[in-house]
């Protein structure tokens, strides 16, 4: 599904080169669950930037489902995203001025469903995230818990092939957590939903088949 190649990634400095990223090379299979680790600055985030396609690295070559990513046209890129990738992120990007349920929707917006098929599938994944109740309550109305699990039912609305959490339960207390964790186990042997998350925590990080771990910008090899 995935296929990275001598990812690299720098600033530069002056006449210094910053390596964020050095001689990424990964394989993820459709239906893996990949947790990545390592401390503060080791590129984590940049590498699940790269991933969800959101940026691009200084060299090295990027397949996704057969395609190489960063030699079609932005169009082409743009229409990959909306259709295999959805993204969770630590600080939720709910858009306040939208109800829960227009959040939710938002992806199916910008592909070309009819207005009663949107409305199906926006009542169902409600159903699915027991969030109903709350469908007219706007971001600010809502605990963590609640933001964040709307943020995940609007990742999944359009049914992603793939799955990016940015340390998804970063500002959730460890029984919100928890259940996100096992929301996203369950996503991953039900639905065949490929799952790479980011994480500080080895707790979180046990629910994923492979632990990768970066430092430095580079895989450590174990």
């Amino acid at each position: 599904m995935i296929q990275l190649q001598k990812i690299y990634k720098w600033h530069n400095t002056g006449s210094n080169r910053v390596f964020i990223l050095k001689d990424i090379n990964l394989n993820i299979e459709q239906g893996d669950f990949i947790s990545i680790m390592g401390p503060s600055g080791s590129g984590k985030s940049t590498l699940l930037n790269i991933i969800g396609m959101l940026d691009e690295p200084s060299e090295g070559k990027y397949d996704f489902a057969g395609q190489d990513v960063f030699t079609i046209k932005e169009r082409q890129r743009s229409e990959l995203y909306k259709q295999n990738i959805g993204f969770v992120f630590q600080a939720y990007h709910l858009i306040d001025e939208l109800t829960v349920y227009e959040n939710i929707e938002t992806p199916l917006l910008y592909q070309s469903i009819k207005t009663s098929e949107r409305q199906a599938i926006v009542a169902d994944i409600l159903d699915r995230f027991n969030i109903v109740g709350k469908k007219d309550l706007f971001p600010p109305q809502l605990s963590g818990g609640q933001q964040q699990l709307v943020g995940i039912a609007r990742a999944l609305v359009a049914k992603p092939k793939l799955l990016l959490a940015d340390e998804p339960t970063g500002n959730l207390n460890s029984k919100q957590g928890e259940e996100i964790m096992e929301l996203f186990k369950k996503i991953n042997e039900e639905e065949g939903v490929t799952i790479i998350q980011v994480t500080h925590s080895e707790k979180n990080a046990a629910y994923g088949k492979q632990i990768i771990h970066l430092l430095d910008g580079m895989i450590e090899r174990k």
